[in-house]
């Protein structure tokens, strides 16, 4: 399948992916995905357990290295062995289903971590930072909590917070509700809305269809390591082929 076109402006996309290929062994986990991400867009990975949709999301912030094609982020070529790692990761942002916060550090040096060690951000101004990303997510008051005194739903808000305390061009997603319960995912999933409404470019991989549909810019349904259909929301009402017609009938 072609790429999406680019964004109405005509600017380039945040994210490109072109005839990406990944494999594990003998496990072809990635088939020739290409779509496009435009700037200030929301898109959404969705698939059955083991189509490809998280490999695809850690491919774009290189936890996971390609064997064949292009990606491009941010206007860097991800694909390439001579990619700046790190500059890579001051524009691109991930959070995990796993919320993976230092237990031993309060949730404000969890935050204040990366911008003091890597932007070299004087402490004073890093602690401010903190305190308005905090805000962002609805945690303020927990600024010196740790996180074993935090609900599941507030640690992955505190996870949201460290990652945009880098102030990212673009966020990546991977299932951050999977591990919660309903009243916590819907605390997270207001804080992602925000985002979105605020114009950050997300990417994201989630298996809550319901919030797909009302979020999303643009759904991209993988199959067996393909992106099998692509488009707006309407096509989780309106399938264009039998798998995905399968795939939210079951609400998988």
């Amino acid at each position: 399948m072609s790429p999406a076109p680019t964004s109405a402006t005509g600017q380039d996309p945040a994210v490109r992916l072109s005839d990406v290929h990944k494999s594990f062994g003998t496990n072809k986990v990635l088939d020739g995905v290409s779509f496009d991400v435009p700037r200030g867009s929301v898109t959404t990975i969705i698939g059955r357990s083991g189509s490809g949709k998280s490999t695809a999301l850690r491919c774009i912030d290189r936890f996971e290295r390609i064997d064949r094609g292009e990606i491009t982020v941010c206007g860097h070529r991800v694909h390439e062995p001579s990619l700046d790692l790190r500059a890579l990761r001051l524009d691109v942002g991930i959070v995990f289903q796993s919320y993976n916060l230092f237990p031993h550090l309060t949730v404000e040096e969890n935050i204040i971590l990366a911008p003091t060690a890597v932007k070299k951000m004087p402490k004073a101004e890093a602690r401010e930072l903190a305190r308005r990303v905090l805000a962002q997510v609805g945690l303020e008051e927990k600024l010196h909590a740790y996180p074993e005194q935090l609900s599941g739903g507030q640690q992955q808000r505190g996870a949201i917070a460290r990652s945009l305390a880098m102030q990212p061009k673009v966020m990546l997603f991977d299932e951050v509700t999977s591990a919660l319960d309903p009243e916590l995912t819907g605390e997270v999933l207001k804080v992602i809305e925000q985002l979105a409404a605020d114009g950050m470019t997300m990417v994201l991989v989630t298996h809550e269809m319901a919030f797909a549909r009302g979020i999303a810019d643009q759904v991209v349904f993988m199959h067996r390591g393909k992106v099998h259909e692509i488009g707006p929301a309407a096509i989780l009402s309106s399938p264009a082929t039998q798998e995905l017609a399968q795939f939210v009938g079951t609400g998988l």
